[in-house]
């Protein structure tokens, strides 16, 4: 299996290390991944429809109707798309087909970084499976968020109390899409239950390619 790990925009998501952290983490699982730092990789419908997944970290950035139309054509087509925090999250903010897609938008993180709580809601699920209520010193992401996402986890929101989505999975089209808004920072990660989540989230997203082959 291969994958595109695409990284940039906001430095202080640490674009970079992250990006790392996310290839290092697909190739163990047998996926080639490749990193760019560019959205020209986007430029091109053929070799994204080579892929069996691809990974955005790039917080906020413009990216051009060509390139969000090869992307979500892609994935409509049964490429893999998997990402967290800021970098899938609150990427390309002038691009409301791309957060159709994703199936949600950063909108604030009240208070910064703080500790809170991430409740494990679905235990069946092979990417949430094991895992118990976990703490997390970061951001608490508040976001606009589609209604038919199969949420795995969610948090109490400290600003208003409301029960706020943290991991959700969904397909558009005939692909399949992963979100965690954990992972701030490459430190984010030392946290035992975020990398599981985020790597059983992309392995599951890549393995959706192979039925549309």
């Amino acid at each position: 299996m291969k994958a595109l790990v695409i990284y940039g925009g906001w430095a202080g998501h640490e674009p970079g290390p992250v990006s790392e952290i996310i290839a290092k983490a697909l190739d163990a699982h047998g996926i080639e991944a490749e990193r760019s730092d560019t959205l020209d990789s986007l430029n091109d419908l053929d070799s994204l429809l080579g892929l069996d997944l691809i990974v955005p970290h790039w917080t906020a950035g413009d990216i051009s109707n060509e390139q969000a139309k090869n992307l979500l054509q892609a994935v409509q087509e049964g490429v893999g798309i998997a990402g967290c925090h800021g970098g899938m999250g609150d990427a390309f903010r002038d691009n409301p087909g791309y957060q159709f897609m994703v199936g949600g938008q950063w909108v604030a993180h009240p208070g910064n970084k703080l500790e809170y709580t991430v409740h494990v809601v679905d235990h069946a699920d092979p990417i949430t499976a094991d895992l118990n209520h976990f703490r997390m010193n970061s951001e608490q992401y508040y976001m606009h968020v589609d209604p038919s996402n199969h949420v795995l986890a969610t948090t109490t929101c400290q600003c208003n109390g409301c029960t706020q989505p943290v991991v959700w999975k969904r397909m558009w089209g005939k692909g399949r899409v992963f979100y965690s808004s954990l992972g701030h920072d490459a430190k984010d990660f030392d946290v035992p239950a975020c990398m599981p989540i985020l790597t059983r989230g992309m392995v599951w997203a890549a393995e959706g390619r192979a039925a549309t082959r």
